[in-house]
């Protein structure tokens, strides 16, 4: 039986919209931790629109400031534009449309109650693993982040890097394919049999020979369009809502980081546990949560009554303070919880 899972960089286009976003909100955070923020980020060629809704005690005036720092954290920075040039996004030729308004009065009335701003399903996985995810995608993720550090210090290599890797049941990896931008050719076969610590059966780099037109001169980007990447591929169902876009009340990151903290509490000695949680918008309570386990083959589910509201989840998770670009680049299993308020 073989399993895949792939893997993506901050230099994607779609991850360069989740990160600008995570990172406008950080700001927002450090002036306002209270702050509602709700912003979808597309970006096109040297075009980043923004979207959205911010309301707050918080000063706009460097929105378009922001969106060039965040592309300056994540590697595209003016060293990049003179290698690269037309190849990919160049910051000296940036330009922002900002479409960001203010948060609907009717869902402000709900949040501003204490209760949740939105309505949705979410879902939390752990396994034994490493990381305590399925190794498909850990290995994945492993390659890809090396890739990505090899190639913000060369001037060869390209930060819009793809990574899959397919292995079979007992854990041997068969194929690894790699996607990264080369100006010219560089065999990086033994780099990837080091970083994965075996040898695949077969290593694909580049599938179509050429690979130098990149991030979102390449292909349009939009923000919360790598979600199986950024949860458990495979290995899970998702609530469908992208975690990197807003903040903490509207429960897209805050519940589905708590249903993958109560698998990993569940966990115990079952081989795999899944979490699924559901909200209400204007409602504190969670409508349904449910516990499920595998064992040796043997399925067992139970009901789960969460009874904490949100502003408790919210701090508890430290959601409050300005972690989302962190957590946007390292991925949802990143953070680490220390049980001290909340207990399932």
């Amino acid at each position: 039986m073989l399993k895949t899972a792939e893997a993506v960089s901050l230099g994607h286009p779609d991850k360069i919209s989740d990160y600008i976003s995570s990172y406008i909100l950080d700001r927002m955070i450090e002036m306002d931790n209270t702050v509602k923020y709700a912003v979808e980020v597309m970006v096109k060629d040297n075009t980043v629109i923004l979207g959205g809704e911010i309301t707050g005690n918080v000063d706009l005036s460097n929105i378009c400031e922001y969106v060039k720092s965040a592309l300056r954290e994540i590697g595209y920075d003016c060293n990049y534009a003179n290698i690269w040039g037309d190849y990919a996004i160049n910051i000296n030729k940036l330009n922002v449309i900002n479409l960001i308004g203010v948060q609907s009065p009717d869902i402000n009335r709900g949040v501003e109650t204490g209760a949740w701003g939105d309505q949705g399903v979410f879902v939390g996985y752990a396994c034994h693993g490493p990381d305590n995810i399925n190794l498909e995608l850990y290995l994945a993720r492993k390659l890809n982040r090396a890739l990505y550090e090899m190639a913000r210090n060369s001037d060869n290599l390209g930060l819009d890097i793809k990574t899959q890797i397919t292995v079979d049941e007992h854990g041997q990896i068969k194929t690894a394919i790699v996607a990264i931008p080369m100006l010219k050719q560089q065999d990086l076969n033994q780099f990837i049999i080091d970083t994965l610590g075996q040898t695949p059966e077969d290593i694909i780099v580049n599938g179509t020979g050429i690979y130098t037109y990149h991030s979102s001169i390449a292909d349009c980007g939009v923000t919360g369009r790598k979600l199986a990447c950024d949860f458990y591929s495979t290995a899970s169902p998702i609530g469908g809502g992208s975690p990197w876009t807003k903040d903490a009340t509207k429960a897209d990151l805050t519940l589905n980081m708590y249903a993958r903290y109560l698998a990993l509490e569940n966990l115990g000695r079952n081989d795999e546990c899944w979490v699924y949680l559901s909200s209400c918008i204007g409602q504190k309570l969670l409508p349904s949560g449910l516990i499920k386990t595998i064992r040796n083959g043997v399925i067992t589910e139970r009901d789960l009554f969460c009874i904490h509201p949100p502003r408790e989840l919210i701090k508890f998770l430290g959601l409050d303070k300005p972690i989302y670009t962190k957590l946007c680049a390292r991925g949802l299993q990143s953070l680490r919880v220390i049980p001290n308020v909340v207990q399932p």
